[in-house]
């Protein structure tokens, strides 16, 4: 029996949304949109936008969560957010936080549209998330490696770290 390898069941990069870090939070989903439109509908449609740096080198990844999250920019003042449901907390505490960083409390006196257009101007650098070391697999890695990491970092919101194991 053959072993399978991580490149056996690559995406290739030209399916994917990309934009460079420097591009906006607008022409990240613009790029998502054009990809989707002309991807296989048959296969698993794309969420996230792959961010490349000046090397053309992919860095990071903004996902459909990533782009909620930056309509509120105070949620930075919680610190880091990744697996914060690891700990099961109650939706009481959640409330609290809310309440006690004021999240959402002003923006949404704004009409949505405004939020949305102001959110659009910032760059996919400030919001992507930039995978850890341990999220890093090489192409030619057997799938029970791959998996192995996938499942040791895995979260509630597995569906964002599926795309964020980099191949190296």
């Amino acid at each position: 029996m053959q072993t399978k390898i991580v490149k056996d069941m690559m995406v290739p990069l030209s399916e994917y949304a990309t934009v460079s870090e420097d591009s906006t939070l607008y022409d990240a989903i613009i790029a998502l949109e054009e990809a989707q439109k002309n991807f296989d509908q048959t296969r698993y449609r794309h969420r996230a936008i792959l961010i490349y740096d000046e090397n053309k080198h992919i860095i990071g990844k903004v996902s459909q969560l990533d782009i909620i999250r930056a309509l509120e920019p105070k949620y930075d003042e919680i610190g880091n957010r990744r697996g914060i449901s690891h700990y099961g907390f109650s939706k009481k505490l959640l409330k609290t936080l809310r309440e006690q960083f004021s999240l959402f409390d002003k923006p949404m006196d704004k009409p949505m549209e405004e939020i949305c257009q102001k959110t659009a101007m910032l760059k996919a650098k400030n919001i992507m998330y930039t995978p850890t070391e341990g999220e890093y697999v090489n192409e030619n890695d057997s799938l029970d490696v791959a998996i192995h990491r996938l499942v040791m970092i895995i979260s509630p919101f597995w569906s964002q770290k599926v795309a964020t194991l980099k191949i190296l």
